[in-house]
């Protein structure tokens, strides 16, 4: 089984918010396969279903961004999923332009709350991460009110549109290509 997690923050409040991303790709990618969403376990509404022959666990962690990985360990933990091979988390990049995503294989939280408590309560830096741009911070700009803001309508449809190439992105990673989806989606301008 493979956990694919969207980062985010629960609440109407934050809802299409920069920061919301990784939950906006995961309704996609639920409504795309057909899984239902909602079911309450770990802090996170999960949604269990299958992805081209891959059973999947789709999760939206509720303990707010910077407490992502207590959501995501206890989880990967009870399904003995292994982070290395088994776990894709979607979340904003507020270094790459709406439109842009970048996949990696493993890496530093690079500033980002939510992947340092990932791996804080993964334990590791090695699992597989699809970044989805959301804008760049203005100099001297607020970067809790950049990623707590909404996107110009410009800049929302393309990050709507990543959201439907995150689907292909996220089969391509279930069928262990990593190298091909980074290849095809790394630098992706719509």
């Amino acid at each position: 089984m493979y956990l694919i997690a969207g980062l985010g923050n629960p609440g109407l409040k934050y809802r299409h918010t920069r920061h919301n991303a990784g939950f906006e790709a995961i309704d996609v990618i639920a409504d795309q396969y057909g899984i239902k969403m909602g079911k309450e376990e770990s802090k996170a509404k999960v949604g269990r279903g299958r992805i081209n022959g891959q059973d999947v666990l789709l999760v939206k962690p509720q303990t707010y961004m910077n407490n992502s990985g207590e959501s995501i360990g206890p989880l990967a933990s009870y399904y003995k999923i292994d982070p290395k091979t088994q776990v894709i988390v979607l979340c904003d990049d507020v270094m790459l332009d709406p439109g842009r995503m970048r996949i990696r294989k493993k890496g530093s939280a690079g500033g980002h709350n939510g992947l340092k408590s990932i791996i804080q309560h993964l334990g590791t830096e090695e699992f597989t991460r699809v970044r989805l741009g959301v804008g760049k911070l203005e100099p001297e700009g607020d970067m809790v009110k950049h990623v707590l803001g909404h996107l110009p309508k410009e800049d929302r449809i393309k990050l709507e549109r990543i959201y439907e190439d995150s689907c292909g992105a996220v089969e391509m990673l279930l069928e262990g290509r990593v190298d091909d989806a980074m290849s095809k989606y790394n630098g992706i301008q719509e």
